[in-house]
């Protein structure tokens, strides 16, 4: 614990160094958010019966954007969007083309599994590092994320056939490899924000895996498509 507090005192919010790679870092805080409120809408449309609860996810997500928007205020840095747009670009692009085919569980092993379970643990490692008033945003964001994630896995658990499964383990070997490169993409400018990479895969890896536990896979299954990309990673 002291050793976080020496790190955090070490920590020079308003340097150069910190303010590039915060550029990128909350880029892709915001355009995550957004990816995600758009992806809530195009659900909301693939499962009418869950529109209502899930157009409140939806907003939700734009809300977050905005606290993250203000962060990048609080520190006078302009987001690096472009560079985000294109670091979401795999996934955004197979969610959509998830979305025309109708493929609800790949549209949602994508959004409210990986999507929310890389979220949850950026903001994880991120807020005891944090500037004060980032933290205080981050903090109330992350409790909002598990409902996003929970929407997904109860879906999931009460849809989970063998049908389904099939089509998350594909959904899982296409989409898992694309969130190792990611980090790797982004593991520089996290650790100039005090974030370890390891840290970061650690605690995506307990998210993802007790999010498949809880939709119906076993600890064997969780294990098998733990592994698709990670030797990238």
């Amino acid at each position: 614990m002291q050793q976080l507090v020496d790190q955090i005192e070490t920590i020079d919010f308003q340097s150069e160094i910190y303010k590039d790679a915060y550029s990128r870092i909350n880029a892709i805080v915001i355009e995550g958010e957004q990816e995600a409120h758009e992806n809530y809408i195009t659900l909301a449309q693939l499962l009418p019966a869950q529109e209502k609860e899930l157009i409140s996810l939806s907003k939700m997500e734009s809300r977050h954007k905005k606290g993250f928007e203000a962060c990048g205020r609080n520190l006078k840095v302009t987001p690096d969007l472009e560079f985000a747009k294109k670091f979401f670009l795999g996934l955004h692009d197979n969610f959509q083309a998830a979305a025309k085919e109708g493929k609800v569980v790949t549209c949602l092993l994508i959004q409210s599994l990986i999507i929310e379970c890389f979220a949850i643990a950026a903001y994880n490692i991120y807020i005891p590092v944090a500037d004060e008033f980032a933290r205080k945003i981050t903090e109330g964001v992350v409790k909002e994320e598990y409902s996003h994630l929970n929407f997904g896995e109860v879906w999931l658990e009460k849809n989970f056939t063998k049908e389904t499964k099939a089509e998350l383990e594909e959904a899982n070997r296409q989409n898992l490899p694309l969130v190792w490169k990611m980090l790797n993409q982004v593991a520089e400018d996290a650790k100039v924000l005090a974030m370890e990479k390891d840290a970061l895969v650690e605690d995506f890896m307990i998210q993802y895996g007790e999010a498949l536990s809880n939709i119906g896979f076993t600890t064997r299954d969780i294990m098998r498509l733990s592994a698709y990309g990670l030797v990238a990673a």
